[in-house]
């Protein structure tokens, strides 16, 4: 049995991952602001993570054996979880995000072969030279939050005090009413109403994950021993007429496009590529499932919410 704590894990796949630690065996402490009851099983610290004289006074003289850090976003959040988990940890597994990637919140792009339908592998992105946000004033929320994990991540990765893993996550389908992001009941419905998706005129593949599977991902990289990024994505890229077309495969209207060249495209239309290459994770042992395997079982999950 180890001694696991996890930063955030109240809800969607944070709540999957918790669930698979406890029904291991392990000794699970949650870490949240009390926002959501605990699973059974497990142990809750109410505390603001953003707060660390409040954070060290939950935790009091508890050690763990691996921290797994849902909600890290800021490098003032990484830096704080730094100093407070300094000697309580040996293995801190944080969940990061693949729009670390994406060229369209970098000041400068990045110089990469994405473009070329080449999947980045995590060398693509350097830490040690983040880039600040396009233009002046207030980034725009994506950049904001894409400039937020690269910066987290270096804080983390960069000289640690711990075995760090920070996990690139591809974009996380599926669960039914537990998906909060509304992003796949957007084309269940549109495709339904037999309205028209807006897509850009050269949609570019992107990469996704089922929810349990990242679950399980991350509950096996807070086993491992391995250290740095990791990029966790089912196989297989698809652009958004790819992704309809799967969704639409229940039955129903066959999905119609209307090219937006100006306006906001539906979810996942993106006009640049950054699809991530899973390779180090396979060669370190996990094995992704496909995304055309699953994709039509979590449209289906979502069309039974909107009848």
């Amino acid at each position: 049995m180890r001694n696991i704590c996890v930063i955030g894990g109240s809800r969607y796949f944070g709540r999957n991952l918790v669930a698979l630690e406890r029904d291991a065996g392990h000794a699970v402490t949650v870490i949240n602001r009390g926002s959501a009851e605990p699973l059974p099983g497990t142990t809750r610290l109410v505390a603001d993570r953003d707060d660390e004289r409040q954070l060290r006074e939950a935790l009091g003289d508890r050690t763990f054996d691996v921290v797994i850090d849902q909600i890290c976003y800021t490098p003032r959040q990484a830096a704080l979880a730094r100093r407070v988990f300094a000697g309580r940890t040996g293995r801190y597994v944080m969940t990061s995000t693949m729009e670390v990637y994406d060229p369209a919140t970098f000041a400068v792009p990045p110089v990469t072969n994405a473009d070329a339908g080449v999947a980045l592998t995590e060398d693509h992105l350097d830490l040690a030279a983040p880039s600040p946000a396009r233009g002046g004033g207030a980034p725009d929320p994506a950049t904001a939050y894409a400039e937020g994990k690269r910066r987290a991540e270096a804080v983390l990765l960069t000289d640690p005090d711990f075995d760090t893993v920070s996990v690139r996550t591809a974009h996380v389908l599926g669960g039914g009413a537990a998906d909060f992001t509304g992003r796949l009941a957007h084309y269940v419905e549109r495709i339904a109403a037999d309205r028209p998706l807006d897509v850009h005129p050269d949609p570019r593949p992107t990469s996704f994950v089922h929810h349990e599977e990242i679950a399980r991902f991350l509950h096996w990289a807070a086993a491992g021993t391995f250290t740095g990024p990791v990029n966790a994505a089912s196989d297989g890229a698809l652009d958004v007429t790819g992704l309809a077309e799967l969704i639409a495969a229940g039955g129903g209207p066959r999905p119609r496009y209307r090219t937006v060249r100006d306006g906001v495209a539906s979810p996942f239309s993106f006009d640049r590529s950054y699809a991530m290459d899973n390779g180090r994770a396979a060669r370190l042992g996990f094995a992704f499932s496909r995304v055309t395997d699953w994709l039509p079982g979590a449209a289906a999950e979502a069309r039974a919410q909107t009848v």
